[in-house]
């Protein structure tokens, strides 16, 4: 396991440096950070059920969905690790960053909430090709969807239903809600 560098770094310094094993790490502002490792049951789901449902629409297109093993590079001192990402185009068998996504998928949790999440948010909205930032609550059993529209104008909208889809028409995918938390408990205070 490596220790914590005092050092800045740059994206290709970090990638270099970055230890093989059960810890992960972000850059953010040019120092690696640790990332919390574990999630609960409920986070786990989520982001199984959003990649299921996502893989499964997007196979023969071009693009694919990807876990947090995959880093996207969010500035010129930062790298960030969502817990899904959709990216097109061919894969680059010896990389570990995505070149081109154009969904990400966050999960959020008491760790990751807050002020965190606003910097994260504002550095994937600075991505040319990004479409859609989608944000799932388990607690609330919710979902906002963050959408470019033509020029660099994001639009919010909140899926509180399980009732309701989420359309993402710039990947030709869509999520139902219902979807998104099968095998949970239907109670949301059970969420965490």
């Amino acid at each position: 396991m490596a220790d914590a560098v005092q050092i800045a770094m740059t994206p290709e310094d970090f990638f270099a440096w970055e230890p093989d094993g059960e810890d992960s790490y972000e850059l953010v502002g040019g120092y690696p950070v640790k990332m919390m490792t574990g999630a609960s049951q409920a986070h786990d789901c989520i982001v199984t059920n959003v990649i299921i449902s996502l893989g499964n629409q997007l196979r023969g297109s071009g693009c694919r969905p990807t876990t947090d093993d995959v880093a996207l590079r969010t500035g010129i001192r930062n790298v960030r690790r969502p817990d899904v990402m959709v990216t097109c185009g061919d894969p680059r068998a010896d990389s570990y960053e995505a070149h081109d996504a154009r969904l990400v998928v966050a999960v959020l949790s008491p760790s990751n909430a807050g002020l965190d999440w606003q910097r994260k948010i504002e550095e994937y909205r600075r991505l040319a090709g990004l479409s859609y930032i989608l944000l799932i609550d388990p607690k609330l059993r919710g979902a906002t969807l963050l959408t470019r529209n033509s020029g660099a104008a994001w639009t919010s909208t909140d899926f509180d239903s399980l009732k309701e889809t989420i359309e993402l028409p710039a990947i030709s995918c869509h999520l139902a809600m219902a979807d998104l938390f099968d095998g949970l408990p239907q109670d949301k205070e059970a969420q965490g």
